[in-house]
């Protein structure tokens, strides 16, 4: 049982399905005040976030995560219960084990053993720890953030705990995300029998031709750090459920994951503009999840990639791929943002689980990263 392992299945024990916490936080904070960290609650609405600094000068590092999980699904298909860590075969199983107890408590041990070396280290760390990532993000990470811009407390460098390997833990780093917007299109029509179509308007057959071009608009061709930005309909809802009756309306769910090579805006304009084209009759809710951003390069990458090459002995891939995270709440303050976490193979999974070799390495990574930066 190592330090990190130990840290990792005392998390995961304690049921934090998101917004809840369940004690995750107060014992990360015992943790951080043994070191000499000033600990911040923040709570914000149900939602329970910590901010703990070491250190009052700059540079400031942070590491970024949260406490939260998502639901476990059906528990019986479960080889053991998802919050009784179980040790099989060299992996660590429960519900948070990837993402992100296991970054969590890599976090922590790295940090306990850099202090007890350079206790007199230059610069500053500190720890943004939030239950509502895996939620909607309302009350979590973006919250915390507009305290500390409201005080001008400046994050310079951030490390974000996401799972962020693919097959073998510090393959891949994420250097950035897509931003993501979503929408709800209601399209108007005219209820009516289908035996009497020129009595009614059906907005199916009204909205398919602008639904097809939107899903064949080239948006952009991305750049050498994102792929193009991509269009997805994800739910389309018309109908009373007779197969008589023509619909009054119809409603489409679908997000775009956009590159720096665009912005929200446009996106919205070009929309709106192709739906008027088509003579329909709409109207649209938009919600911005987040901006893309990007840390091309810069100190925190180097540090990461010098890391990853010295203890594991393999190059880093640089990568902006999957969903969005909390760094693109941090991002935008002008803090260097990288995800750095385990293999992420079966986050969100039933049977959820972490190499336990892996914690040790993650931790010794993170170490490595305050070395290169803070000393």
């Amino acid at each position: 049982m190592s330090e990190t392992l130990d840290l990792a299945i005392d998390l995961i024990r304690r049921p934090s399905v998101t917004p809840e916490d369940a004690g995750c936080q107060a014992l990360m904070m015992e943790r951080l005040a043994a070191l000499g960290f000033v600990n911040e609650p923040l709570r914000f609405g149900e939602v329970d976030n910590f901010w703990s600094r070491r250190g009052t000068q700059g540079p400031l590092f942070c590491f970024a995560g949260h406490t939260d999980v998502v639901p476990t699904g059906p528990r019986e298909e479960w080889s053991s219960d998802p919050f009784t860590p179980e040790i099989r075969d060299g992996m660590l199983y429960g519900r948070g084990a990837a993402d992100m107890k296991g970054s969590l408590a890599a976090m922590i041990t790295a940090t306990e053993r850099f202090v007890a070396r350079h206790p007199g280290h230059r610069g500053s760390i500190a720890f943004l720890i939030t239950s509502d990532e895996e939620g909607p993000a309302v009350n979590g990470t973006v919250k915390v953030v507009e305290a500390l811009e409201a005080r001008g407390e400046k994050i310079d460098w951030c490390l974000v705990g996401e799972p962020s390997s693919t097959e073998r833990v510090g393959d891949v780093v994420k250097n950035g995300r897509r931003g993501s917007l979503g929408a709800r299109l209601v399209v108007h029509g005219i209820q009516g029998h289908v035996a009497y179509p020129h009595l009614a308007r059906n907005p199916v057959h009204q909205a398919l031709p602008a639904l097809a071009e939107l899903a064949a608009v080239e948006w952009d061709r991305g750049n050498d750090f994102f792929p193009p930005t991509t269009f997805q309909i994800s739910n389309i809802h018309a109908g009373t459920g007779a197969t008589n009756v023509i619909p009054g309306e119809l409603e489409v769910i679908f997000n775009l994951r956009f590159s720096t090579e665009t912005d929200a805006g446009r996106i919205r304009e070009k929309v709106e503009r192709l739906l008027d084209r088509h003579g329909l009759d709409w109207e649209i809710e938009w919600t911005l999840s987040g901006e893309p951003f990007l840390t091309a390069e810069g100190k925190l990458v180097e540090a990461a990639q010098a890391a990853i090459r010295e203890i594991t002995g393999r190059e880093t891939e640089l990568s902006t791929a999957g969903g969005t995270s909390d760094g693109r709440f941090i991002a935008p303050t002008g803090a260097q943002v990288l995800e750095l976490g385990p293999v992420n193979a079966t986050i969100h999974k039933v049977d959820e689980c972490v190499s336990v070799a892996d914690l040790d390495t993650l931790s010794a990574l993170y170490e490595r990263i305050l070395e290169q930066l803070l000393t």
